[in-house]
Order: structure tokens, then sequence, then C-alpha cells
């Protein structure tokens, strides 16, 4: 059941919007004020059309002729959270992607952003001229962060309550839309994260509207979505309706579900089983596949294994503990959840099997998923801004330590994702930040904040989140990229994916064709990947020193095609030759990343 403003072909609009313990009525604001009623059916659903409106009408909800409320479903907050909401008439944008089929998950090089720190501009606009970089580089899909309405002009957007609007300071439905139609022209994918666990603090209406929240569970930031109690059906329709809307009205091709894990369903049709399959029908009506990547903290693979299997049918999801091993190896701090993934060993386990410590269960979840289900990365928001100082890996490890942290990312056998300026080694914080005005909320999210610290062990005094100093300082610095080890960084990384998308055996995501086990005696990690006649050895260097042991692989003659350590790297040069014999004594660098490809 499509809910909100939709324009007809005739040039009416009707308004839909659910309501079922209310009487409404519909205001219009302009070009004159009048109000209309509504009428009311079986579910709850009150309705109204108001003929030959002209686009975007200002308008609100009466709630028992006194309550005036913005439309919970409105596609366009232009004044902010507390005022009216306004009609977006789709079909008027002039799209010019009519021949765009996507990007396939598999070969998906994701690059996530925050639209308000990206440019120092912070708009939807001003990405389009990066956005040709980006696609030399070897990106081809961008995920923005969440960009429903919230409170203010800046947030990390997961405190949004308009999830069918588009934050008004980035540019509104017309901004995205130009965005998305000059992505698709270049080749590139878009992701969006849309928030199905929650609303933000402030301005969230929902409830005046009907039980869209439960308080048999509870979140970290409230109140739980209601979807499964009495009304929780019309609840689903809600948020369905919200991931249709996004693909059908703003042509994004996937979304990212922020902590699914907080969505609490214990229904015999879980929530997320419904939306998957929703999006299977609306994949199958196109003619192309659309995708649903979820961020699930539980560190199982139940929910992407395939729906006959499961509840769920998700496509993919996000993998922390390949993150968790790189940063606790790396920058040696083995405090709070980095206490679990010490070593080179666990390393191991996650490129085997995705998670560590696997026990039986997983392990037999593991038979049902496919390495291309696994979105992996060595920074992103969250690593990044959770983090007291919002500190960027680049400033916790050294020049050769974060090359070897991209190459082990990329030449994985999974989905890739890089964080907004990582490619050429920013030095810009990424810090927590928003927007509100209320003393108590702000005092009370520092608050929280500072404990979530000490729970893992950092101690510190954080940036306010509230000032808007803070928010600046994680703007990118772009023209940093042009010089020293940021220059240096960005050719590295280019490389890297250029042999990622040129490479076909890189580019087979499939753990049959993949060994991986650390050279005796060594924290030296050698991974095989092959795919026909094709194979390549990849080499990780986790010591502090320069290393040398017996090259063991398949009989055959080795060409190197990549050392990390060599001087076009900005490394200490590399002490490899042009190619070796399975047995021959191999030198690899301190902190570094090899690839041989075998050529005989």
């Amino acid at each position: 059941m499509e809910i909100g403003p939709k324009y007809k072909t005739n040039g009416d609009c009707e308004f839909v919007v659910w309501a079922p313990f209310r009487k409404l009525s519909l205001q219009l604001l302009t070009p004159k004020e009048q109000i209309f009623q509504m009428e009311k059916d079986e579910k709850g659903f009150w309705r109204a059309t108001i003929e030959n409106i002209q686009h975007e009408v200002c308008y609100r909800y009466i709630l028992d002729s006194s309550l005036i409320r913005p439309d919970p479903a409105s596609h366009f907050q232009p004044y902010g959270i507390y005022n009216a909401s306004q009609t977006v008439n789709h079909v008027l944008f002039n799209w010019n992607d009519g021949d765009w089929k996507g990007i396939d998950l598999s070969s998906m090089i994701i690059y996530e952003l925050h639209v308000g720190t990206f440019t120092a501009e912070g708009n939807f606009e001003a990405i389009i001229p990066r956005l040709e970089e980006l696609r030399s580089i070897g990106i081809n899909s961008i995920e923005l962060m969440p960009i429903a309405q919230f409170p203010g002009e800046r947030n990390w957007g997961y405190d949004g309550v308009f999830p069918f609007a588009v934050q008004n300071s980035y540019g509104g439905p017309i901004g995205l839309k130009k965005l998305v139609n000059e992505c698709h022209k270049k080749g590139l994918a878009v992701i969006l994260d849309v928030v199905y666990n929650h609303l933000g603090p402030v301005g969230n209406y929902l409830s005046d509207f009907g039980p869209y929240f439960t308080d048999k569970y509870k979140t970290p930031w409230g109140n739980a979505i209601n979807y499964d109690g009495q009304y929780s059906d019309l609840v689903r329709n809600y948020f369905i309706e919200n991931a249709l809307h996004w693909f059908r009205n703003y042509h994004i091709d996937s979304l990212r579900l922020d902590a699914v894990h907080t969505i609490y369903d214990k229904s015999a049709k879980p929530f997320l089983k419904e939306l998957a399959m929703c999006v299977r029908d609306y994949s199958k009506e196109q003619g192309r596949d659309f995708y649903l990547i979820a961020e699930n903290d539980l560190r199982n693979s139940g929910m992407i294994q395939p729906a006959a299997l499961t509840d769920y049918g998700i496509n993919a999801q996000w993998c922390d503990d390949l993150h968790h091993c790189l940063h606790a190896i790396l920058t040696g701090e083995h405090i709070g959840f980095y206490a679990d993934f010490d070593s080179e060993q666990k390393l191991v386990q996650c490129m085997k099997n995705g998670y560590i410590s696997l026990n039986r269960k997983t392990q037999l979840e593991s038979e049902n998923f496919n390495d291309m289900q696994f979105v992996v990365y060595c920074q992103n928001h969250d690593q990044i801004g959770n983090r007291i100082y919002g500190e960027r890996l680049s400033s916790l490890i050294s020049f050769e330590a974060l090359k070897l942290a991209a190459g082990i990312v990329i030449l994985s056998p999974f989905i890739p994702l890089l964080f907004m300026g990582e490619e050429f080694a920013a030095d810009s914080p990424f810090l927590y930040f928003a927007n509100y005005s209320n003393h108590y909320l702000t005092e009370a999210v520092k608050k929280g904040r500072l404990e979530e610290f000490k729970k893992i062990g950092l101690i510190g005094t954080q940036s306010d989140p509230f000032e808007i100093e803070t928010f600046i300082s994680s703007k990118l610095k772009w023209e940093s990229r042009t010089s020293g080890n940021h220059k240096i960084m960005l050719k590295f990384y280019k490389h890297l994916l250029q042999l990622r998308t040129l490479l076909p055996v890189l580019s087979n995501l499939d753990r049959s064709c993949m060994d991986v086990d650390i050279i005796d005696n060594t924290n030296v990690i050698v991974m095989r990947r092959w795919a026909d006649e094709h194979s390549v050895l990849i080499m990780l260097n986790f010591n502090k020193m320069d290393i040398t042991f017996k090259l063991y692989a398949p009989p055959g003659r080795w060409g190197k095609i990549l050392d990390s350590a060599d001087i076009l790297f900005g490394g200490p040069g590399t002490l490899m030759h042009s190619s070796f014999v399975t047995g021959d004594f191999i030198t690899l660098r301190c902190n570094s990343v090899s690839v041989l490809n075998k050529v005989e």
C-alpha cells in the first residue's frame, strides 16, 4: 500500500496516511490555505484526492481537529522537521539512465561517504564533480550515509525522523536525483544507508499517528519499532514502502540496512524476510537486481543464507571481524572488543570463514553463503567516528602498515568497502556530530558517548559533538591528495583496484578457489587464489622487520606483479626478484603486501 502524496497523470494528487485511531483532515497551505476532509478505510488509511493541484504544494495534517503535524511519509521538509511538508511530483524529473542495469553485487567496489563532510559545500550536487575521479581510481559504487530528514543541518544521519524525506540542507529531492542520474551516467551504482530500527529523538511524530513503536523491546536509542505486535502489519507496510520509495522514485540501486540486530521481531514471518521478498519481487518487475545489505553485529551468516534455508534471504552483510583483526594486529590495541581479534591466526580464520571462533552451528551456516555476500573494510564511519578523537587509521599506524591493510581488504575474496578519503590517506578526523538545540538532550548524548568509550577502554576528552567546529574539522581536505604520501597512497590504491578488476583470479569470489595459511614460525600470511588456469600468491608480512622464507607453492615459476615496499609506492625499496621458482627463498619487507602471478 503506497503512502504519502502521489501525483496522478491527470494532475491530481492523492494523499494517503495511516492513522487508525484519529480523525484526519488535510490542510493545504499554498497557493492559498484550504482544508479538505479525508476518508478512512477499514485498515485505518485516510485518503484525499485534490484535483489539478500545482507542484510543490505545502501541506499538513490536522489530527482530531486540533493537533497539527507534518506528513509522516513526507517526501520533503523544505523548512525543517517542525514545519509543513511539501509535495514532490517525481514524474517531472528528466532521468537519463534508461539503459542502466546496475552493478552486480559480486563486482561492487564500494565507497562510503557522508554528504555533509565529503565536500566543502556539503551537498549532493557538490559530489558530482568528484565522481569522475572516483571512477578513475576503480570505484564503481558509492554508499551514502543516511540522508532522511534530521534535525538541523549537520548529523551523521542515523537520527532521521522523516524516513521518506530527503535532507533539505543536502539539496533535497532534486539534488539527490541529479546525483544518482550522474552516477549512473558514469557507471556508478548508488547504495543508500537506511535506518529501520528506530527514529531520532527530536521531531519524531510517528506515534501521533499510530502504534509504530513498542515498549516490549528497547534499542540503544529508545523504543523499538513495532514489527511483531498488534497492527504491526501496517507498520511494516510503512517501512517496506520506504524501501521501494528509494528504488522507485530515486533510482537507488541498493539499501544498506543499519543495525538489523536491533530490529526486534519474533513473528513467524520476520519483517526482514518480508522486506527481502518484496525487494526480490520488485527486482523481477524491473528486470534487474536491487540489493539489500545488512549491518549485523550478531556475527553470524544466517541472515544472508538463501530464504529457503532461513527466515531472511538478505543479499549481503557488513563483516566487522576482518576490520577488528587488522586493527588489533596493526595498532596493537587489544582493549575492549579488540581483545578477541589479536592474532594473525584469527585473521586467517576471517579470510577462510568471514568470522572468527566458528562453532558447529556457524560452520554449518557458512556452507550456505558466498564470499560475495560479505562486505569488508579496514575503515568505515563507525570504526573511525566512534573513537574519542575520530582518528583514521592513517593517524594510528605507519605508512607501510596502511598499505598492508589496504591490500588485505582489496585483494580479499570479499566485497571491499573504502571510507571517503581513505584512498589518499586523509588525516582529517571523522568525529561524531549533530545539531540539537535541546540542552538536556545534548548533555545526555555527550554523557552516553563517554560511557560507551569507557566500556571499550577508551579514555580522553571528546570533541563537543554539537559545536560546528567538530563538524567542520571532519570535512575532507581534498587538496592534500596531490602531494606527499597522500599522492603516493592514491597511486597505490588505484593500482590495487586495477589488479582486482583486471585479473579474473582476483575478481573470482569463491572460497573453494582459495588457500590461506601462516608460514611456520613467522607472522607471514600467504593466500593463494586461483581461477581456471590462473593462480596468484598474496603474501602479507605483519612483522615489523624484513623476513626471509622458502616459497612453498604449487610447482612453477612465479612473477612479481606487486610489492607495496617498492619505491614507486613510497616504500623502502623491494628486496624481491622479478620472478621465483617454487622452493626459492624470498624476502619480504616489513609490513608489506606482495602479489606473485604464476607465469609457467
